[in-house]
């Protein structure tokens, strides 16, 4: 069933919406750069995020390079759970700087540390050399938390391509005991890369992420080789033992049915699912903070709860 928007959002998808068919009209392509840009000028909207004690950007070492991380603690003296963020952005865009916000507001509202990973990005780095960065960060992660006091306590998050880091990362937990999650929080996750969810049809287009943006975001994640389904979480290993996992959805998101498929297919072998849906908000919504200030606090609150229950 196609969503229906949020007052709050109308007149910013119209504006949107009008911006996207004329950019069709005069014939705009689809390029890295643009669709960067474009992400990047949503900041003004996400705002600022609190101060803290301690932030600083550090680096994780892998074999042949340096992982860069950004590290948040509201509390450095004390022991507090550790949060490792992957940030969303289709694989392609994104980055520690525009989501530091929302990073900040995690810590403080969490009461926890956070480790913002600058992962690769397609097409410069094609599947899997983002994931890779990720599982590097998360295997190694107290190698940036010199000079902090942290707990044993070890959760992921990620929302969209961020998601879908987390989930790929909790089905290789189940072989790779070097990966311990405690618990993973995902935010409008990209689970299934084919597309085959109703959603992905009924919210495909009007509600800001457009069904054939997707579909090219794919194309320039993956090699001509790749196989989209078997890299696709909800088509992988799902046992009792991936972590208890907070799912949140949006009903005018074309990846609301395979959140609601990945919660539903975690309940089904008895893993502690918790889920909400936020009916009339879209996909990113937490990068529009200005509009729907009320639902990102709730989502904050959401995530604060869960970590710390």
């Amino acid at each position: 069933m196609r969503g229906v928007i949020s007052e709050k959002l109308a007149p910013f998808l119209a504006q949107a919406n009008e911006a996207l068919a004329e950019s069709k009209k005069q014939g705009v392509q689809f390029s890295p750069a643009l669709v960067r840009s474009n992400l990047d000028k949503l900041a003004p909207l996400i705002g600022e995020g609190p101060a803290l004690s301690f932030v600083q950007d550090r680096a994780v070492q892998a074999e042949e390079r340096a992982i860069a991380v950004r590290v948040y603690s509201p509390a450095p003296e004390e022991a507090l759970p550790v949060v490792i963020h992957y940030h969303g952005g289709g694989h392609m865009c994104g980055s520690v700087e525009l989501y530091d916000p929302i990073c900040r507001k995690i810590a403080a509202q969490s009461h926890c540390i956070v480790i913002s990973v600058e992962y690769r990005l397609a097409p410069e780095h094609p599947y899997p050399a983002g994931i890779d960065d990720c599982r590097e960060v998360l295997i190694n992660y107290q190698a940036c938390l010199a000079g902090l006091n942290f707990s044993n306590a070890l959760y992921i998050i990620g929302d969209s391509a961020g998601g879908a880091i987390c989930t790929t990362l909790a089905m290789q937990s189940q072989q790779d005991k070097r990966l311990r999650i405690d618990k993973q929080i995902l935010i409008y996750p990209s689970v299934d890369y084919t597309g085959q969810q109703p959603s992905f049809t009924e919210n495909g287009s009007g509600f800001l992420l457009e069904q054939d943006k997707i579909t090219w975001y794919f194309n320039q994640y993956f090699k001509a080789s790749d196989n989209s389904k078997a890299a696709s979480p909800l088509y992988g290993e799902i046992s009792k033992t991936l972590p208890e996992t907070l799912v949140i959805t949006a009903g005018c998101d074309p990846l609301r049915d395979e959140g609601l498929a990945y919660a539903k297919a975690l309940k089904a072998v008895g893993v502690a699912v918790h889920h909400h849906q936020f009916d009339g908000l879209t996909h990113a919504y937490m990068l529009l903070d200005a509009l729907v200030a009320e639902e990102c606090q709730q989502t904050f609150q959401l995530i604060a709860n869960f970590i710390n229950k």
